[in-house]
């Protein structure tokens, strides 16, 4: 073998090292890359399907049931109103606990004793229930909040949040129940397909939902998500 000839073959042998080396580089990594996207998509979704619940929650609170259809929980926290209660005062002064006792013994129902409130009087203890706009009560310390995205699964180019509410006979009582989901296919969309797969396959194995869920309509679970 001539110089030339060795020289060639070095610089051959050591590309096929290098990418030897990437090839090693690269199957060590990618389920790393992987892992991390997925846990940083699992937060997002997470968090929309959080939101979801809280207004189902409320939204129940009101109508007695829960709903499959996310465009009336948006319409609900745009427009509509929840019964909460509010506390005046503290049952710790005892000032304000006394003579609240004595305007009632005098017949002053709630209705005047949130007059008096309103009217500016302090020493007063009291709790009634009112009626408050709903984007008033929910979400109030959340900055950008966008409530159309709850429509949609992250990640997934726009695929809708699957979601069911149902009427269940639970004990002979009527239950209502709801579901929201994130399935794995669609959350995680463009990521290494193989590793969906065993990602999917891990689920099977737990006998968990392969996605993000929360909530079920199969039986009452008090609205857990399967990530809690």
């Amino acid at each position: 073998m001539n110089k030339g000839t060795k020289i060639i073959v070095e610089i051959i042998l050591f590309v096929a090292c290098l990418g030897l080396v990437y090839l090693i580089y690269n199957s060590i990594m990618q389920p790393v890359r992987f892992n991390k996207q997925k846990a940083y998509r699992e937060s997002v979704a997470i968090q929309r399907l959080k939101d979801i619940r809280t207004l189902e929650v409320a939204f129940k609170s009101v109508n007695g049931r829960y709903t499959g259809d996310i465009d009336s929980l948006i319409n609900f926290y745009n427009t509509g109103k929840m019964e909460v209660i509010m506390q005046v005062g503290s049952g710790d002064d005892s000032v304000a606990v006394a003579h609240t006792e004595a305007l009632k013994k005098k017949g002053a129902k709630v209705e005047d004793l949130l007059k008096m409130y309103q009217e500016g009087a302090k020493d007063l203890y009291f709790s009634t229930k009112t009626l408050v706009p709903v984007k008033d009560t929910l979400f109030t310390g959340r900055e950008n909040l966008v409530l159309d995205s709850l429509k949609f699964i992250p990640f997934s180019g726009g695929q809708p949040i699957e979601m069911q509410a149902v009427i269940k006979v639970v004990s002979g009582v009527n239950v209502p129940l709801f579901e929201a989901e994130a399935p794995y296919d669609k959350l995680l969309r463009g990521l290494d397909r193989q590793l969906i797969i065993n990602a999917k396959a891990d689920c099977r194995d737990k006998n968990r939902y392969e996605g993000l869920q929360v909530g079920s309509v199969d039986t009452p679970n008090n609205n857990a998500g399967n990530w809690e």
